[in-house]
């Protein structure tokens, strides 16, 4: 229903655009779902589109929406249309620059194709509290049993004492989520079992729902550090301290050189810290820098891939938080990698 909302309000500001949107069907042998298939149409020019409704779209999920439509442009073949509730002038710029087509409930939008061009920025909503609000599954709550469920797929299949347990949450949080991912379609109950239906799509979606409410949390301080370069052999006890973010997606693909070293340890342990000389960074801090972030799983999760980084779902997220474009690539490759096989784009 919220998204169903969001693209009547984006068409109503298309309208006023004048531009003439027209609803159309599922074209024949698409696979992927998505919120909406829409021309637009001006004149004799007419513009085919896949639409995908997201309710907010700020500087720490821009990377996951830009992956998440490009994907989906891409298994579709047509441009990929972004339908939100409001966007910033700055972020709506640096859509633009990315070629990433959108238009807000409020009006602003960035239209180009053959015979069109859009671009409106500026314009506010008239009222910020008619935005539309996201289900228990991206509470943060959610966030954390939807991790748990990504990095442990047969946890669906669980009762709901365990699920909470391997979690991290409240035992009463736990049947709201998973009712809230059935009405999704991404847990699927069949003879009364539970299984998890994983996706890319919910991957992606589980980013940038991250990005914006509980990444943020997870912050704890920013360093300084004369030793930078040499991070390779900064000695991590995985049982202390984890690598994540750029660092870990080196480890995992040898491919990205990182400007923000990305720990995840309840506390940064004191010997380290003198090892390298580490001093609190100015804020904001300017890479190169250390991010310290506390761990948001319980010990007992079970975790993939390397013993010393955080599981590569994490990490695709964090590389994607940053909306770097190398960071962006890189966040594919881990998905090409560690990932496709659990959580197929299909």
């Amino acid at each position: 229903m919220n998204e169903a909302a969001l693209i009547d309000r984006a068409t109503v500001a298309l309208a006023q655009l004048g531009l003439e949107v027209l609803p159309l069907k599922q074209p024949r042998g698409a696979r992927l779902e998505a919120d909406a298939w829409l021309r637009l149409a001006k004149g004799k020019e007419r513009i085919d589109y896949v639409a995908e409704a997201k309710r907010t779209v700020t500087p720490a999920t821009v990377g996951a929406v830009l992956v998440q439509l490009r994907h989906l442009a891409a298994a579709v073949g047509r441009p990929a249309l972004l339908i939100t509730d409001y966007l910033t002038p700055p972020i709506a710029e640096t859509l633009r620059a990315q070629q990433q087509q959108f238009v807000d409930a409020a009006g602003n939008a960035y239209l180009e194709g053959p015979g069109l061009l859009v671009y409106v920025t500026g314009r506010k909503l008239p009222d910020k509290q008619t935005r539309l609000q996201a289900g228990r599954a991206y509470t943060v709550n959610g966030l954390k049993i939807l991790f748990a469920l990504i990095c442990d797929q047969g946890l669906a299949r669980a009762p709901h004492r365990i699920i909470a347990t391997a979690a991290g949450v409240a035992l009463g949080a736990v049947p709201a989520v998973l009712a809230d991912l059935q009405r999704a379609g991404h847990v699927l109950v069949a003879a009364k079992q539970r299984r998890f239906n994983a996706t890319k799509r919910l991957l992606d979606e589980w980013a940038l729902a991250y990005a914006h409410k509980l990444r943020p949390k997870t912050l704890i301080a920013e360093y300084a550090t004369p030793h930078f370069a040499q991070w390779r052999e900064w000695k991590l006890d995985p049982k202390q301290a984890l690598w994540g973010g750029e660092p870990a997606a080196h480890l995992l693909v040898r491919y990205l050189k990182p400007g923000v070293l990305t720990i995840y340890t309840e506390k940064l342990p004191p010997r380290l810290m003198a090892e390298q000389r580490m001093v609190r960074a100015a804020h904001p801090a300017m890479p190169p820098y250390v991010e310290v972030r506390k761990p948001f799983w319980p010990e007992g999760l079970k975790l993939e891939g390397r013993p010393d980084t955080v599981p590569p779902a994490l990490v695709y997220a964090d590389l994607l938080a940053t909306g770097d474009g190398r960071c962006l690539e890189t966040a594919q490759m881990v998905y090409d990698e560690y990932l496709a096989r659990s959580l197929p784009a299909a």
